[in-house]
């Protein structure tokens, strides 16, 4: 069903409602055609005003926003091509689920004929045709989703907006409904930006995830580099499956140096090129909780290529896969490590035992 040309560009755009306080403030960005883009962040970080003024609901107060290469800002989301899916899914009772799929093709003027043609092809797309004569009451959560979504890509939008689509349904829920999106954003080929605030939906779904604080932009760019090299501590605290220490540059010799913090001492870090450090320098860096491995002390210590820091456990969390694990060893913030789940009850920890953390120097990861 793919249009083409549905690809967007912000360029400086900018949204304030009081002339001083700024929803937006200063917005560059690119999205390909075709992709699937999540914005992701806290509430009150400025992404529903980003979706609200590419659908054009509201326009900018500086900037540009350019859909196939054309300015809309001023143009109706009909003239955009433009539809929107809302967290309510708003659908109407009294309809049956065809009549609600072609409502805005009913509204647009085209016969019963064309719009139940065009209806009936949709709901093959995304699974309903056998429902198609129930009503809203007579569907679950998810197929009624299914609905909202059919009723939006019925237009032929060149970009499909979606507000926290996930957000009503329960967890396992959610979780189906993601591989639906997914699956639905591929068959129809067109360009979706979906609105969240949950972490793992946006890493689950989005060819590009772009992370936002109050206004900004944080780190924009695939999924799994986002998530694995996170580019400031915003991004790592926020994302999560990160561990973030914070302290100053010791020794800085060949392809490595030494960083201490308030609870840590001389533990290394790779040097990378193009990231000069000095002595002195203050440095965050960031190590995935996956890459963690606690050892008992007393032990053999740290392997060879390998750094870590010392503390108590202050919590053990199973998580089925995984055990997680929480040490007081990042000073003001917590240190948490992902331990698999045989490897945690071949020798387990309680709250109280000291260990020792340890990971490979080259899987630390250096933050702006």
């Amino acid at each position: 069903m793919g249009t083409g040309n549905g690809d967007i560009e912000l360029a400086g755009v900018t949204k304030s409602y009081d002339g001083e306080t700024y929803a937006v403030d200063g917005i560059n960005l690119k999205i390909p055609d075709g992709a699937y883009c999540c914005l992701l962040g806290p509430s009150g970080c400025g992404k529903s005003t980003i979706l609200r003024m590419i659908a054009g609901h509201e326009d900018p107060t500086h900037g540009e926003i350019l859909i196939g290469g054309e300015d809309v800002v001023g143009l109706d989301p009909v003239q955009r091509r433009t539809a929107m899916m809302f967290q309510s899914y708003a659908l109407f009772p009294h309809l049956s689920v065809r009549d609600n799929i072609a409502f805005a093709l009913r509204v647009r003027g085209l016969s019963k004929t064309e719009r139940y043609g065009k209806a009936d092809e949709m709901m093959e797309k995304v699974h309903l045709t056998e429902f198609a004569n129930r009503l809203p009451s007579q569907l679950s959560g998810g197929q009624q989703q299914r609905v909202a979504l059919a009723r939006a890509a019925i237009t032929e939008p060149r970009v499909l907006l979606l507000d926290e689509p996930l957000s009503a349904l329960d967890e396992h829920l959610r979780i189906r409904m993601r591989a639906e999106l997914s699956r639905m954003q591929r068959d129809l080929g067109i360009t979706f930006i979906h609105v969240t605030h949950t972490q793992m939906e946006a890493i689950a779904l989005a060819d590009t995830v772009v992370v936002m604080d109050r206004g900004e932009i944080r780190q924009a760019g695939p999924a799994r580099e986002v998530y694995a090299s996170p580019n400031n501590r915003y991004v790592a605290e926020f994302i999560g499956g990160q561990n973030v220490l914070s302290g100053k540059v010791g020794d800085v010799n060949g392809s490595k140096a030494t960083l201490a913090g308030p609870t840590f001492s001389n533990i290394e870090i790779p040097l990378l090129a193009g990231t000069p450090l000095h002595s002195g320098q203050s440095l965050d860096i960031a190590i995935r909780r996956d890459d963690i491995d606690l050892l008992r002390l007393g032990g053999n210590g740290v392997p060879p290529g390998s750094t870590g820091v010392e503390g108590a456990v202050t919590g053990v969390e199973y998580q089925g896969t995984f055990v997680k694990v929480m040490m007081d060893a990042a000073g003001e913030g917590e240190f948490v490590a992902y331990v698999p789940e045989r490897r945690f009850f071949e020798d387990t920890l309680s709250v109280g035992d000291r260990v020792l953390a340890v990971w490979q120097i080259d899987h630390a990861h250096l933050l702006a």
